[in-house]
C-alpha cells in the first residue's frame, strides 16, 4: 500500500540514480531528487486507484516529441512515473513543484 508513505524508500536513505533521458516516452528536461531538503507541503493530493499517495521520491519535468507542453512527472526511488501533471509552459512546472515541495527549486538539475 503506498497511502501515506514514500515511494519505495524515504529521502535521505540512499542516493537516487541520475534518471533515464526518456521517462514514459517523453525527453527528460531536468529532474530533481526529493531530499531532507525539502519539505512536501501537502498543498496538492495526488490519488492513484482512489488512494492517496505520499511524497513522490523524485520529480521529473519532460516534453513529448512534437509539443510545447510539459509534464511533471512524480516518481517513486527507481524513476519510474507514479502520476503526473500538465503544464503550459516550464516556469508552470517549477512552479507548481515548488508549491508541492518547498526548496526543490534548488534542487533541478538539466538534463543532458
Amino acid at each position: 500500500m503506498i497511502n501515506s508513505t514514500w515511494w519505495i524508500c524515504p529521502p535521505g536513505t540512499f542516493d537516487m540514480l541520475q534518471p533515464s533521458n526518456r521517462l514514459n516516452g517523453a525527453r527528460l528536461v531536468c529532474f530533481a531528487e526529493v531530499t531532507g531538503a525539502v519539505r512536501p507541503t501537502g498543498g496538492t493530493t495526488h490519488r492513484k486507484g482512489g488512494e492517496a499517495l505520499g511524497p513522490a521520491r523524485g520529480l521529473a519535468i519532460c516534453q513529448y516529441a512534437g509539443e510545447r507542453y510539459f509534464y511533471l512527472f512524480y516518481c517513486d526511488g527507481e524513476w519510474a512515473v507514479v502520476t503526473d501533471s500538465f503544464h503550459l509552459n516550464l516556469d508552470g512546472a517549477k512552479h507548481q513543484a515548488e508549491f508541492e515541495y518547498e526548496g526543490i527549486s534548488k534542487q533541478w538539475t538539466q538534463a543532458a
